[in-house]
C-alpha cells in the first residue's frame, strides 16, 4: 500500500481511482469527487472539506477524520466502510451503500443521512438534527445511540437498537421486523403503520404511540403520562410496568398494565374487536 502524508489537494478528482492508498494528515480542499472509483482506501488523521469526496469506493477506513460542513454528500454508491472516532459536521453522508461499520463517531447536523444503505452497524454513536434519518435501510445493528431528529427509521427493515436514547417524531413509521431494547423513545406518533415492532425494557413517551401497527409486541415498557389514546387500530401483545394514560380502539391482542386512565372502545374499532385489556 503506497502512503502520501502531509500533503493538500483541492480542485477536480485530484485522487481519481486510486488503488491500494493510505492518507495520513492530508488535507482535501474545496473541489468535487477527490476519491471517486478508488478501492482499498484508508485515511487517517485527515481533514475533508470538498464535495463529493468518496463517492463508488470499495473498501475504506476513515480513521481520526473531520469532514467539515463544505464536504457535503461525502460518501454515496460505495460499499465496505469502517469510521472510527471521526466527527462528520457535513449533511447528507451515507448515501446507497452496503456496509457500513461506524465507532464513536458524531454528526451534528445529520440531515438527510442514511439513505437506502444496507448492512449497517453503529458502535457510540451520537447524530442530532437529524430529520429523515435511515430513510429506507436494512439490516441495522445499533448499540449505544443518541439521536435527536425527526421522521427517524420510516421503511426500515431487520433492525435491532439496543441502549439508546431516541427522540424522534414519527420514529418507525411503516418499518419490519424492528427490535429495541432497554432504550428510551421520545415522540409522538411513535411506530405508526408498523410492522412487526417489538419494544423491550424501554421508556416511551409522546402523544398516541403505537397505532395502526401489525405483529406489534411491547415487553416490560414504561408509558409516559403523555402516552394518550395509545394502540388505536393496532394488532398486539403489550405487557406495560405503570399506568397508561388512555387506550383508545385496539383491534386485537391483550394489553395488561398497572393501571389505565380510561378506555376508549366506540363504534370506529375495527375488526375483529376483541383485544383484551386487562389491570395487573
Amino acid at each position: 500500500m503506497n502512503t502520501i502524508s502531509n500533503e493538500e489537494f483541492g480542485g477536480e478528482r485530484p485522487l481519481f481511482a486510486v488503488r491500494d492508498l493510505r492518507l495520513e494528515h492530508v488535507t482535501i480542499h474545496a473541489g468535487e469527487s477527490a476519491l471517486k472509483c478508488t478501492r482499498n482506501i484508508e485515511a487517517e488523521d485527515c481533514r475533508f472539506e470538498g464535495k463529493y469526496p468518496f463517492w463508488h469506493t470499495d473498501g475504506f477506513r476513515v480513521e481520526n477524520c473531520l469532514f467539515t460542513p463544505g464536504a457535503r454528500a461525502a460518501l454515496w454508491y460505495s460499499r465496505g466502510l469502517v469510521m472510527r472516532d471521526t466527527l462528520v459536521e457535513a449533511p447528507k453522508m451515507f448515501r446507497e451503500m452496503t456496509g457500513v461499520d461506524l465507532a464513536r463517531v458524531r454528526i451534528p447536523d445529520a440531515q438527510e443521512t442514511l439513505w437506502h444503505c444496507r448492512e449497517i452497524k453503529m458502535r457510540d454513536v451520537e447524530v442530532a438534527n437529524a430529520d429523515y434519518l435511515f430513510m429506507h435501510c436494512s439490516d441495522i445493528d445499533i448499540n449505544g445511540y443518541r439521536q435527536q431528529g425527526n421522521y427517524s427509521f420510516q421503511y426500515c427493515s431487520n433492525v435491532v437498537i439496543r441502549n439508546a436514547h431516541i427522540d424522534s417524531k414519527d420514529a418507525f413509521w411503516n418499518t419490519d421486523n424492528v427490535t429495541v431494547y432497554d432504550s428510551e423513545i421520545t415522540g409522538e406518533y411513535l411506530g405508526w403503520h408498523s410492522r412487526n415492532l417489538r419494544l423491550v425494557n424501554c421508556r416511551i413517551s409522546g402523544t398516541q404511540p403505537l397505532c395502526y401497527a401489525k405483529g406489534l409486541i411491547v415487553e416490560n415498557c414504561t408509558f409516559a403520562d403523555d402516552c394518550d389514546l395509545a394502540f388505536e387500530d393496532s394488532e398486539l401483545r403489550a405487557d406495560i410496568k405503570g399506568p397508561i394514560t388512555s387506550v383508545k380502539n385496539p383491534c386485537a391482542g391483550s394489553i395488561v398494565a398497572d393501571s389505565i386512565g380510561e378506555i376508549i372502545i366506540d363504534e370506529h374499532v375495527l375488526e375483529p374487536a376483541d383485544c383484551k385489556i386487562s389491570i395487573r
